[in-house]
This record gives C-alpha cells, sequence and structure tokens, in this order.
C-alpha cells in the first residue's frame, strides 16, 4: 500500500534528523544509507503529490507562477525569457566539484561544469552561493543532503577566499594549508582525467571542452603532457599527478589533519562548514563599526 503524503513528510523529517546524527557521528557508511533512503522518499513524495492533484492539478506543479496567473486573470501573457538551465544552480555546482574532487575556485567550477555538460555555469552567479548556503544550514541544520559550503585556512580556520566546498567532505578535504593549492591541482587533474575515461569506456566521446581543459592540466604537471599526442591521454596524466602527489602528500597531510583537529575541537558545526569569523568581522559585531 502506497504511503500518504502525511507519512512521507513523516518519513522526511526523521530521516533529515538521522542524518544529522550520522553527519555528526561521522559515520559514513551510514550516512551514505540514510542520504539514499532520503532521496527514495523525496521521490515518492514527489509521486504522491502528483497523484493526488490528479489530471487537473498537473499543471499546477509544472507551470511558472507568471503563466498560472494569466490563465486565471485572462490578462495578456507576457513573454518569458527563457531559463538559464534547468539545473539549479547549487546542483551544478555540486556535480563540478564531485568530478574534481577538492575545493576549487568558481571560474574552474564553471569551466569543468561546461566541460561535461551541456547547459552552462555563470561564474558571477556563485558570489552570493555560499552564504545562501550558510543561512539554510544556520535555519535548518542538516536538512539538505548536501551543502556548497567553504575551504578553510589551515591557520585561521577562516573561508579561504575564493574557494568553495561540498559539506560532505570531511574537513581534512576542505582544509588549504601551504602545499594544498598544488595538491588539489593535481586532483582536479585527475578527476577530468577519470571522467574523460568514464565517458570513452561507455562509448560517449568526451567534448572538445573537456578535452582542453585536460590539457590545461596536463602541460603543467611534469611527465603528463606528450606533444606529439593529438590530445593528452588521461591514464597519463591520471599517472603523472599521483607521481608528483606522492612527493606532497605526507606533509600536505598533516597539516591538514593537525587543522582540522583544532576545528572539530574549536569550531561549531556550522562553523566547521562555513569557517570561523574573521577578526575584521568579529570585531564589527562587537562594535557595530570598524576600527
Amino acid at each position: 500500500m502506497a504511503a500518504s503524503l502525511e507519512e512521507l513528510e513523516q518519513r522526511l523529517s526523521q530521516l533529515r534528523t538521522e542524518l544529522r546524527g550520522a553527519v555528526r557521528a561521522r559515520d559514513k557508511a551510514e550516512t551514505t544509507r540514510i542520504r539514499r533512503a532520503l532521496r527514495e522518499a523525496e521521490a515518492a513524495w514527489e509521486q504522491a503529490l502528483e497523484t493526488e492533484a490528479g489530471p487537473d492539478g498537473e499543471a499546477l506543479l509544472t507551470a511558472p507562477p507568471a503563466a498560472q496567473a494569466s490563465e486565471t486573470t485572462g490578462a495578456p501573457r507576457r513573454k518569458e525569457r527563457p531559463a538559464h538551465g534547468s539545473i539549479p544552480i547549487r546542483e551544478q555546482v555540486h556535480q563540478a566539484l564531485t568530478l574534481l574532487g577538492a575545493p576549487a575556485s568558481p571560474k574552474l567550477i564553471s569551466s569543468s561544469y561546461e566541460a561535461f555538460f551541456t547547459e552552462s555555469l555563470v561564474a558571477t552567479k556563485l558570489a552570493s552561493l555560499r552564504r545562501d548556503e550558510e543561512r539554510s544550514f544556520t535555519a535548518q541544520g542538516y536538512a539538505r543532503p548536501y551543502y556548497i559550503c567553504a575551504a578553510l585556512t589551515h591557520d585561521r580556520l577562516v573561508p579561504a577566499r575564493g574557494l568553495l566546498a561540498l559539506s560532505t567532505w570531511p574537513v581534512e578535504r576542505r582544509i588549504i594549508g601551504p602545499l594544498s593549492p598544488r595538491t588539489d591541482f593535481l586532483t582536479h587533474a585527475v578527476g577530468t582525467a577519470e571522467q574523460i575515461q568514464r565517458l570513452t569506456t561507455a562509448g560517449h566521446p568526451a567534448p572538445d571542452a573537456a578535452w582542453r581543459l585536460l590539457r590545461r592540466f596536463a602541460l603543467t604537471i611534469p611527465g603528463a603532457y606528450d606533444a606529439a599526442a593529438p590530445e593528452p591521454d588521461p591514464a597519463r596524466v591520471i599517472a603523472a599527478a599521483h607521481a608528483e602527489a606522492a612527493v606532497h602528500r605526507q606533509e600536505d597531510d598533516q597539516q591538514r589533519q593537525a587543522a582540522a583537529q583544532r576545528a572539530r575541537s574549536q569550531l561549531s558545526d556550522v562553523q566547521q562548514l562555513f569557517g570561523a569569523a574573521p577578526m575584521r568581522d568579529a570585531l564589527r559585531d562587537a562594535s557595530g563599526t570598524l576600527p
């Protein structure tokens, strides 16, 4: 027997509470299980809503508000500008960061998304995204499966300027130490090469933009690029990136782990995701003015 909307809404609330507990307990397996159940429950809720609306209510679930208003009031329809993309920008960023595997700048996030997906991602639209995500997390906690959050500086644990990350990554992965920009760059190169490999294996040629992105990475990694080849070899790029990363990995990992331990002991949940307030902001919040 199919669950009612009310039962599904209770289920969603329960799963979100369980997810918050699993994330706090750093139980990766349980977090993965709950996220999967949450996605299934959300899909079931959407289906139940469509069933309850029936054929006559289908338009209410799909038509934009402006179109609905014109139909009910008889006012002339205004020609709507086509949406820039059907995928919410936070989901676009999530997909790009998942592919890259490490904190990245809005420009690289945009380039990576556009290299592999059909829609464009305007980098300038990311300026306020992290602030919006922080407000949402502050109000709702772990209600969402993920948040677009900040990378943190290893010394002050404040947001690293111009870098976005995913809340599902452990703190260590979001820490930026002295060697982290290079090791993260190598991680980006590996993620890009692996995505091209996946597409090729599946019989889907990678877009030209993806090859151009991989070439940009390969040109700055020793041994990754063969000038005589028409395109970079993804396997060669991966091997060269791993070889260089091994040189920096131990020291970088130690710095990240030490900073992550301080973050967990000193920062609240929201600060661990979005960073401690910089001293300048703290002084302004305390006095209302800056010295």
